[in-house]
Order: structure tokens, then sequence, then C-alpha cells
């Protein structure tokens, strides 16, 4: 299953020469893998995902004001408790097609609220 999610990048978003600040890409990027996540574990209930790791990114193209980004994120692999999830970000403007402009391996991993208040990492029961 694939998720799609995008963004407008507008100046608010973008670091003085006027293309989007890494850390904006890879915020929106978490957000593409937590959305991921959530509809993997939505029949689960009480367990949520949060990010463990960022695995690998690779900054590709440069995204300017203007620009749409469009995530795609999908599920390549699970564990007892983890979920991996790949996520590419592709610009678009109003000359080109769609280009890559950044990919990463993000790995969620499953967790419950307990009574207490806490929270614990717990088997999510599920494959791909």
């Amino acid at each position: 299953m694939v998720i799609r999610y995008s963004q407008l990048v507008m100046p608010q978003d973008a670091n003085i020469i006027g293309t989007l600040f890494g850390g904006q890409m890879v915020s929106w990027m978490d957000i593409a893998a937590a959305k991921s996540a959530h509809r993997f574990l939505k029949s689960s209930e009480e367990i949520f995902a949060v990010t463990r790791a960022i695995d690998a990114i690779e900054f590709k193209e440069p995204v300017y004001i203007g620009n749409w980004v469009n995530f795609s994120a999908e599920i390549i692999n699970t564990g007892r408790s983890s979920i991996k999830i790949k996520v590419d970000a592709l610009k678009e403007d109003h000359q080109s097609e769609q280009i890559l402009a950044c990919t990463a391996i993000f790995t969620m991993v499953s967790i419950k609220k307990l009574s207490d208040g806490s929270y614990q990492k717990v088997n999510h029961n599920k494959t791909i």
C-alpha cells in the first residue's frame, strides 16, 4: 500500500537562497512515514507508531518556493515491533515532470499507552 501526501513550499519553508530547508523536508517525510504506519496499524486497538530512526536520507535536487512536494511512502519491511518505510519526495513545478528530490528510509516502532500514562514498545503482530 502506497500512501500519498503533498505540501506546497511557501516562503517560511525556505532558507536564504530560496530553497526548502532540509529540516522541513525531513519533517514532512516523517509525516508521510507516520501516515503509512498509522494506516498499517489502523485495525490494531490502542497501538500507535513513533519514529525510532532515520536509517538513510539523500537529498538529490533542490526544491524551490512555489514547488509542490509530493511524497509517497511504502512499508518495505516489518519486525515484531518495527515498521520500515521508504519515503520518496518528488518536486513538481510548472515546467517539468516530477523529479525525485529526496529519498529516505524511516524505522517506526509500535507502542501502546499503559494504564499509568507511560508508553511501551509492543508487538504489532502484522506483516506486509
